[in-house]
């Protein structure tokens, strides 16, 4: 007895043999299908790869330790933790009460008889064989068992003693460094021997050296402060390992005393978020994903490999459309010996799946092998070392059932338009009359209008991106089904064209199984790069529009705020000598305490400065009230804030606007500044050599005409002062002032004074920086090099060259460009490949009437062009939808953000209603439009022989 799997076992053969006898096409579909399913499954493989287990989590970060111990900095205060010790808050609210004042004794909270291993980190300037480098320093004994995992030893040793280190292969590489060097750090007299190279499994790309516990930070640190600067910070771990661990109960114990663990135990076997009164306090919570934001990635994923299977569908059918059709007489002899229309769709349908199966094979084989290949280039980028090397059977399984998904649904149609013809008509190969489908254009059409309307409802209605995206999704779905119909549509044209052209439309239109596909295929991709165009050239509008400049254009700033300004002579000595400067503007800023200090320092000797701003030039919307006073801004209604914000002077944040690096904005330079600035104002000019201060708003001018600076020495008392809702105590200085006239810009800068102003005030100053006009905008040869001699110096050096608004997606929306017009160029070889098979006879019948050899050449070139350009058109027309539906959407969301801001008087410094437009890139369009029709057309002429095969009489 015949059975099905009989019939199919004979399809499969015959399908093999069909594959194997046209290799170009075979090899051509399965590589359209193969290519996908190497990539996604060469990153399933990387994903899960460098995805680290638990355990091999724990490895990386505590070695063979059970814990690891940190000070919460919370003074001793009990706490909540999660899991991983990576948040925690106090247990008990100290909002309007003082905080106690202890430190945190970690010691005391390790249990006892276990085993310690510190881990002290900072940072230090260290010497480089180009200059200083900027590097992490680690105090860990990485030759102790404990420490087994955390370091890998690339080459030479561990350190064993204490004037001998070893460092990161990144900063030997970084630094001009090799095993064997020596190297010491800047205000330090010691010097030490590299004497091994290790890398940090999870960042390869750290510049950190490791010392013995004790050989560096604190000599280094006392070195520093003995220059008179402040000595950098240290943190401090405790691996500990004890012989029962830490439960879940054990680290809740030990947060009593303030103190965070970090438990091996813990992370191999975390607690249910029940069990974790972090996650019940108010505002905090598990931060895992939602199972709205889950769905909507899936939604995503799927909509991505829907489109992509759906692309290749398109592509890889015409295929196989061909294939039936040269295979007709083959087709109609097993009809003729009995078989029936399943067995002709299992045939065809067999060619899908044989080419399906072998791409799959192919594609995860060329995954596996390219991903163990590329590996260590994989962790370079990723900046991290796989775990071990991944393998997830089900999920390549699944991956490669696409393949073999999207091959059966590519020859779906080829096997029933196959299966429908008749026996004589396939065995003498006339095709016969073929009516084009009437229904499928309606349902196209209702498709678009549908798609449409979903997509309008969602960005007049609602705030979701999501259901823009799949209403424009129908839409151009619905495109594609009516693409046949619509192809009819373009073949009326050719009444007005030349012999060739007309000849390249006629084919095309009759032979719309092909074509259609094709066209369809260029839709797709050109749709997609025209809406990602249109809503990227949309948003580069809208942010140039909203882009502030920090300085004129060509001008440069520059800033060090760290060790007293030690490097800035330097530092402007080597912009002047580099770049062409027209004019140099020395700027200081105000110090208080130790010249080392920076603005943001708390520590013993350093303080603090603040512009007083008059109690009258205060909003009221941020108006200091006492602890328990409440948000001020609940003590209006939303009318008051809005009208706040909108109309009074005072809650005007963008009058303060512009980007500083020196706190207030208050600088310390001469008339040059406002030269280099392009304030055109002599009055302000005057002013400077008056001795008065220069103001650019008035919300610092007091009724007195002066302005304020306060200088605040006692941190310990400003803290507490704070937490009574009290100003800081301090000294003030208070300096006639003069205002600029409103409309002149000062790119941030907010006071500025001359050094004999602040030195007549009693304000200490440190040299801060400078600013430069420049003849030319600077080349990237002199900012290279100007580049390399900063890095010598080994400080962060805040260096800006304003090269006014820079789109940084240029290059993406070229990439588009050349990615579209490749799938279009590709879509339409196929298709011209597939219509020169298709036609070869009318080819022959052309040369035998006498016309010249060039005309196949022409045709063939025609044949590819109409298919891209009837593909480039339509795909232009339905990519703009999506792109409006997403910006109209994201207008309606940043509409809502603002008005709620208003009405919350919300200081986000708002200078009005946001500014969404809606930009069509007419340069991408037009490449697409005309270069990619024209290019395919010239590319195809060019690849075709002029002359055919010589036909030949078939016998009777």
């Amino acid at each position: 007895m015949k059975t099905w799997f009989h019939s199919w076992r004979a399809a499969i053969r015959i399908a093999r043999r069909d594959a194997w006898r046209s290799k170009g096409r075979s090899a051509l579909v399965l590589a359209m299908i193969a290519l996908p399913i190497l990539g996604v499954s060469a990153l399933d493989l990387t994903y899960r790869s460098s995805e680290l287990s638990p355990a091999e989590r724990v490895e990386r970060s505590m070695g063979t330790a059970d814990g690891i111990f940190r000070d919460a900095q919370v003074e001793g205060v009990p706490i909540f933790q999660d899991p991983p010790g990576e948040m925690h808050t106090p247990v008990k609210e100290y909002e309007n009460q003082p905080w106690p004042d202890g430190p945190t004794d970690v010691a005391k909270a390790i249990p006892a008889g276990s085993t310690v291993l510190t881990d002290r980190s900072g940072s230090a300037k260290l010497t480089t064989a180009h200059g200083l480098l900027s590097a992490e320093v680690r105090e860990l004994k990485a030759s102790d068992p404990i420490a087994r995992g955390i370091m890998t030893l690339l080459s030479g040793r561990f350190p064993e003693k204490t004037d001998e280190v070893m460092a990161t292969s990144h900063f030997l590489e970084s630094s001009g460094l090799s095993v064997g060097s020596t190297l010491s750090a800047r205000n330090f007299d010691r010097t030490y021997r590299i004497v091994g190279s290790y890398e940090l499994p999870d960042a390869l790309a750290v510049d950190q050296v490791n010392a013995l516990p004790g050989a560096f930070l604190v000599s280094y640190g006392k070195a520093v402060e003995k220059s008179g600067l402040s000595a950098p910070g240290t943190s401090t771990a405790y691996l500990v390992k004890n012989s029962g661990g830490f439960t879940w109960n054990a680290v809740q114990q030990i947060n009593t005393k303030g103190v965070v663990v970090t438990s091996r135990a813990v992370m191999l076997d975390p607690p249910a978020d029940s069990a974790v009164p972090l996650y019940s306090k108010e505002n905090w919570g598990n931060y895992d994903s939602s199972p709205a934001a889950d769905a909507a990635a899936l939604v995503a994923i799927g909509t991505v490999v829907g489109l992509a299977m759906l692309e290749i569908c398109l592509l890889a059918g015409p295929a196989f459309a061909v294939g039936a059709r040269r295979s007709r007489r083959q087709l109609g002899l097993v009809g003729a010996n009995g078989g029936a229309r399943s067995h002709i769709r299992a045939i065809v349908l067999s060619g899908g799946l044989v080419i399906g199966v072998a791409a799959a094979v192919v594609g995860t084989v060329l995954a596996v092998i390219l991903t163990l290949a590329l590996q260590p280039v994989l962790e370079d980028t990723m900046n991290q070392r796989f775990g071990a090397f991944d393998v997830r059977p089900l999920e390549l399984l699944g991956i490669a059932l696409l393949a073999v998904l999207t091959g059966l649904l590519a020859a779906i149609v080829p096997a029933i338009t196959a299966s429908r013809q008749t026996v004589l008509a396939s065995l003498t190969g006339r095709r016969g009359i073929r009516r084009s489908s009437r229904v499928l254009p309606l349902i196209g059409l209702a498709a678009i209008l549908v798609g449409a309307a979903i997509a309008l409802f969602g960005s007049i209605a609602t705030e979701s991106f999501v259901i823009v995206a799949g209403g424009s999704a129908i839409a151009e779905l619905g495109v594609v089904a009516m693409t046949p119909a619509l192809v009819g549509l373009f073949g009326r044209t050719g009444r007005w064209l030349p012999l060739s052209p007309r000849l390249a439309l006629r084919d095309a239109v009759r032979n719309r199984g092909r074509t259609a596909p094709a066209v369809a295929a260029v839709l797709a991709a050109v749709a997609g790069t025209v809406a990602v165009s249109t809503f990227m050239a949309s948003s580069e509008a809208q942010n140039r529009a909203a882009y502030e400049a920090r300085l004129p254009h060509g001008a440069v700033s520059t800033f060090i705020l760290e060790e007293g300004g030690r490097d800035v002579p330097a530092v402007r000595e080597a912009v002047q000598r580099i770049l062409p400067v027209d004019v140099r503007a020395d700027v200081d800023r105000v110090s208080v305490g130790k010249p080392g200090c920076r603005p943001w320092d708390g520590g013993e000797g350093c303080g603090r400065y603040e512009v007083v701003l008059p109690p009258a030039h205060e909003c009221p919307l941020y108006a200091t009230v006492p602890p328990g006073g409440g948000d001020p801004s609940e003590r209006f209604t939303p009318e008051q804030r809005r009208k706040m914000i909108t109309e009074d002077w005072r809650c005007d944040q963008t009058s303060r606007g512009g980007w500083m690096s020196v706190d207030s904005g208050l600088l310390v330079g001469d008339a040059k500044v406002l030269q280099v600035l392009g304030v055109d104002d002599p009055g302000a000019a005057k002013a400077l050599a008056e001795g008065k201060i220069v103001s650019f708003g008035r919300a610092e001018i007091d009724k007195n005409g002066t302005v304020g600076i306060k200088q605040i020495t006692d941190m310990t008392g400003a803290d507490k002062a704070a937490e009574k809702g009290l100003p800081a105590p301090g000294k003030i200085s208070s300096i006639p002032a003069y205002l600029v006239p409103k409309g002149q810009k000062s790119y941030g800068v907010q006071l500025l004074m001359t050094p004999a102003t602040a030195k007549a005030a009693g304000l200490s100053t440190v040299p801060a920086g400078a600013y430069f006009s420049t003849e030319r905008m600077p080349d990237t040869e002199a900012r290279q090099k100007l580049d390399g001699e900063l890095a010598k110096l080994g400080s962060s050096v805040e260096l800006h060259v304003e090269e006014g608004f820079v789109n940084e997606n240029s290059v993406f929306l070229i990439a588009l460009a050349v990615f579209a017009g490749l799938i279009t160029i590709g879509a339409a070889g196929i298709a011209t490949g597939l219509a020169q098979a298709d036609a070869e006879a009318d080819l022959k019948t052309l040369a035998a009437v006498g016309a010249p050899p060039r005309v196949r050449r022409t045709l063939s070139g025609f044949q590819c062009g109409v298919v891209a350009a009837m593909g480039v058109v339509l795909g232009s027309a339905a990519g703009v939808l999506p792109a409006v539906g997403l910006r109209l959407t994201e207008e309606r969301e940043m509409i809502g953000y603002y008005e709620e801001a208003i009405r919350q008087g919300w200081d986000n410094g708002l200078s009005g209603p946001p500014y969404v437009p809606i930009v069509i890139p007419w340069e991408t369009l037009a490449g697409l439009l005309v270069a990619v029709p024209l290019g395919a057309a010239l590319l195809a002429a060019l690849v075709t022989r002029s002359r055919g095969a010589v036909a030949r009489r078939e016998a009777t």
